[in-house]
């Protein structure tokens, strides 16, 4: 019976695995370790058993690899599952330590990750970037298609923004990207990001020719705070979307009744709320008459 007794604390504790990363330290268990037929639960394991060289004078096991994504591995032996990084450099790099450590199940993951990755940036919308006015007003006076300019200045005035500003900047940019995938076949979308003094501003034109400004939202202003002067970013989203629309139905290389239609159903999938807050602001007949004085006009 004391045999028996002595032996229970002992199983327990050896239950337990100190592991040294190439210096980073991780606690995990020979149960989350022995979940999956791996070379980590291989290597460990033995290391454990034999106290050899690599089994450090503390208790720690010592792996000569890097630590940064090791709290992955181990979630990933606990859970059956992890959620994966957005860049492909990340994944790209846990995959090499699922090979080294013999986790196929989680190279599997990062494989099909990595392919997703590749086939959704095969369809990649090419964004004009310009540096100088001069630049855009000759792509803009030689367009065929509508234009779409978005003016980006991330370092005017950069620490005087209001809290919500950085924030806002960036719905702006996430807009700005999703527009130009939708609408790729009908407009052309400059983005400047040197040429203007502008934080944050589109501008549309219509197409061929002249350079003919339709309209602009200006997403910034100036607000004040004690003494000083700050600057405000907005994210007016429902009336760059309206605008957007508006410039595009001025592209008479169209049917316009079926791109009306289809604009106006891409514009309301990026946001779920975009339809109701354009309805709230334009009746179905004021659609429809803007659209009819539109053709009439072309």
């Amino acid at each position: 019976m004391g045999a028996t007794a002595t032996n229970e604390p002992k199983s327990e504790i050896s239950n337990y695995v100190k592991l040294n990363i190439g210096g980073s330290l991780f606690y995990t268990t020979v149960t989350t370790l022995s979940k999956l037929d791996s070379k980590l639960r291989d290597m460990v394991l033995s290391e454990v058993a034999q106290n050899a060289e690599t089994l450090e004078s503390e208790g720690w096991v010592f792996i000569d690899r890097c630590g940064k994504h090791f709290g992955t591995i181990l979630n990933f032996l606990r859970d059956g599952s992890v959620p994966l990084p957005e860049t492909c450099v990340e994944i790209s790099e846990i995959l090499a330590e699922t090979k080294y450590y013999g986790i196929s199940e989680l190279h599997v993951a990062c494989e099909q990750a990595l392919q997703k990755k590749r086939n959704r940036n095969t369809n990649i919308t090419w964004v004009t970037l310009i540096t100088s006015q001069n630049e855009a007003q000759k792509l803009i006076s030689v367009s065929s298609k509508p234009v779409v300019k978005f003016a980006i200045n991330r370092h005017n005035n950069k620490y005087s923004y209001t809290g919500a500003s950085d924030d806002n900047l960036l719905k702006n940019i996430e807009l700005f990207d999703k527009l130009a995938e939708k609408h790729k076949e009908r407009g052309l979308f400059i983005k400047d990001v040197i040429g203007s003094n502008e934080i944050c501003c589109w501008t549309f034109y219509g197409p061929g020719g002249a350079v003919k400004k339709v309209a602009e939202v200006c997403c910034t202003s100036i607000v004040y705070a004690t003494d000083k002067k700050h600057t405000k970013v907005d994210f007016p989203e429902t009336r760059i979307l309206e605008e957007t629309m508006n410039v595009m139905l001025l592209d008479t290389r169209i049917n316009k009744s079926v791109q009306e239609h289809e604009l106006i159903e891409a514009t309301s999938s990026l946001n779920g709320n975009c339809r109701c807050s354009c309805s709230s602001q334009w009746s179905d007949v004021q659609w429809e008459n803007s659209t009819a004085s539109t053709l009439e006009h072309n």
